[in-house]
């Protein structure tokens, strides 16, 4: 591991994920490369916090089968437990698919709790 791989400021893309990641329900650790690879945009989300206080859980119900349901789940300091779940055959676009509403919800959080985003406190009585 090169140096800038092991240090907080110069991570590699899945630095923080790999630290953070738990496969559950449906996966083994032959299945991490594959995980990893296809949740590595959530690195610049997951970023901000402590590796050590974040758990990203990847689990999958019913693999193979046409009702396969990907589960995505964060537990992130100071924000509600987030979970996407996607119904879809191809494990690919289900881990994509609940990877993008996982996102949705961590930006949407991230939202609630910044002020400059929130018109009412921006605006002042005339």
């Amino acid at each position: 591991m090169s140096e800038s791989e092991s240090t907080g400021a110069g991570r590699s893309r899945t630095g923080i994920l790999d630290e953070v990641l738990v496969l559950s329900g449906g996966l083994s650790e032959a299945d991490r490369p594959l995980v990893r690879d296809r949740l590595s945009t959530l690195e610049k989300h997951l970023s901000r916090w402590d590796p050590a206080s974040v758990t990203v859980e990847v689990s999958v119900k019913n693999r193979g089968g046409r009702e396969q349901q990907v589960t995505l789940r964060a537990d992130l300091p100071g924000y509600p437990p987030l979970a996407a779940k996607v119904v879809d055959p191809d494990l690919d676009s289900a881990l994509a698919s609940a990877r993008r509403e996982l996102v949705r919800q961590v930006e949407d959080e991230k939202r609630k709790r910044e002020p400059k985003s929130n018109r009412q406190l921006r605006e002042k009585p005339l």
